[in-house]
């Protein structure tokens, strides 16, 4: 690694100047703002992905062809979805998760506190949530992801951007490297365990039925699909998938974050350039993946490990050109109400993530409505945009009369260990 001092471009703390990133100052509200709006963007960008597994057997979220082959226009809503969508708002809340750590390592610091044993309370409560969340509610949580992938990134908290970046890249390297050698091994597995991936692609009718009657039943019946689902999530999903792309993400957060590409501190040219060329290297991958796909019929042995690549990287391009508009929406003038509401969605972005799941399983399972397994993908849309419509409304009416969201609040009174001031004066 080449020194400070040997090169110019590169600060003390292995950052890169604000000159050489076409950074333009800016006040510390716009910077929080669009930390806070881009989360907002991201938390409810993820349900329009999660709904296929409130709504559908869990197949359903890889493989349009699960039910039969699909009428044009629900192909249509799941390939938008797959190329818009798909792994990009997660992506970005990974990479935000990851900024988080940094910016409550400084205001600890700042406070003469310190950051590694706060942000070990926090992981404990948060990776309590998450397994409540995923073993009791819904089995797709992501937040015991996170916590048991802090527990390396913390390591990192101190290097320099070039370093966490660079060590994050290595971890998405090899977890793409992992799905690509199954996929070339597929032949070699034991028949037993090829059966047993295999219906996580393409379930059989009697898989589907079963899977269908299990969460159209009460909450106690549920358990028996919910939990073997997370379990697995949290152990060999974890191990070849989860780890490798969660830890990298967060490490790049850290970097972008102290970059100042993740809190509106580029210039407006520079993030224009990032749009371009994050639209362009996204888009034109993950269309070309979408077409393999479809030509090779959506065919287990090709798509699940093989396939599945050009979406791994084409989704971080894309992401970042998500981020780069974001922040260049923040800089301007224009939609600033919608923005304000944005914004305020992604400072409630724990309790609003959650409610998602508590709306749909209320909606999907049979301890609800019980609409499991009987929507189309272009009807559980309109869910969405009702599920949307309620945060974007519910979130500044409540953070104009209470300080954090419910679920913050709580997050942060067990951190601290003392309850929080929740209700504003007045």
């Amino acid at each position: 690694m080449v020194s400070s001092t040997q090169n110019p471009s590169v600060d003390a703390s292995g950052a890169l100047p604000k000159e050489a990133l076409g950074i333009a100052p800016t006040v510390e509200s716009q910077r929080f703002e669009g930390l806070d709006v881009l989360r907002g963007f991201a938390v409810l960008g993820i349900l329009l992905m999660n709904i296929q597994m409130f709504a559908m057997v869990q197949a359903a979220y890889f493989n349009p062809t699960v039910y039969g082959p699909p009428d044009a226009i629900n192909y249509a809503v799941f390939a938008f979805k797959h190329v818009f969508a798909d792994q990009k708002f997660m992506t970005l809340f990974t990479l935000l998760y990851g900024a988080g750590l940094v910016l409550i390592g400084e205001r600890a610091e700042a406070r003469g506190a310190s950051p590694t044993w706060l942000i070990l309370k926090r992981t404990f409560w948060l990776g309590l949530f998450g397994a409540v969340h995923a073993y009791l509610i819904w089995f797709g949580d992501v937040l015991l992801i996170y916590a048991m992938s802090t527990l390396f990134v913390l390591w990192f908290r101190r290097r320099s951007p070039v370093t966490q970046l660079v060590i994050g890249g290595l971890l998405l390297v090899i977890g793409s490297a992992l799905y690509f050698a199954s996929g070339l091994s597929l032949e070699n597995w034991p028949p037993e365990a090829y059966a047993d991936t295999l219906k996580s692609w393409a379930p059989n009718a009697a898989q589907i039925a079963e899977e269908t009657r299990i969460y159209r039943g009460g909450w106690l019946e549920q358990q028996a699909g919910r939990v073997p689902h997370a379990a697995e999530f949290h152990t060999v999903v974890y191990l070849v998938w989860g780890f490798w792309r969660s830890a990298g993400l967060m490490l790049i957060g850290m970097a972008l974050f102290r970059w100042g590409l993740l809190s509106s501190r580029w210039s407006a040219g520079a993030y224009r350039k990032l749009l371009t060329w994050g639209l362009l290297l996204g888009l034109s991958t993950i269309t070309f993946g979408l077409v393999q796909h479809h030509k090779n019929g959506w065919d287990f042995d090709y798509s699940f490990f093989l396939g599945i690549q050009y979406n791994y990287w084409g989704s971080i391009a894309l992401a970042l050109g998500y981020a780069a508009a974001i922040m260049l929406w923040c800089q301007g003038q224009r939609w600033v109400g919608l923005r304000a509401r944005l914004a305020a969605a992604g400072r409630m972005a724990f309790s609003n993530y959650i409610a998602q799941s508590l709306i749909c399983t209320l909606l999907f399972y049979g301890h609800g409505l019980g609409w499991f397994g009987q929507t189309e993908r272009w009807q559980q849309l309109l869910v969405v945009l009702g599920v949307w419509a309620f945060a974007l409304v519910v979130s500044p009416w409540w953070l104009a009369r209470f300080h954090y969201g419910p679920l913050e609040w709580l997050w942060r009174s067990l951190t601290y260990a003392k309850w929080q001031t929740l209700r504003r004066a007045g």
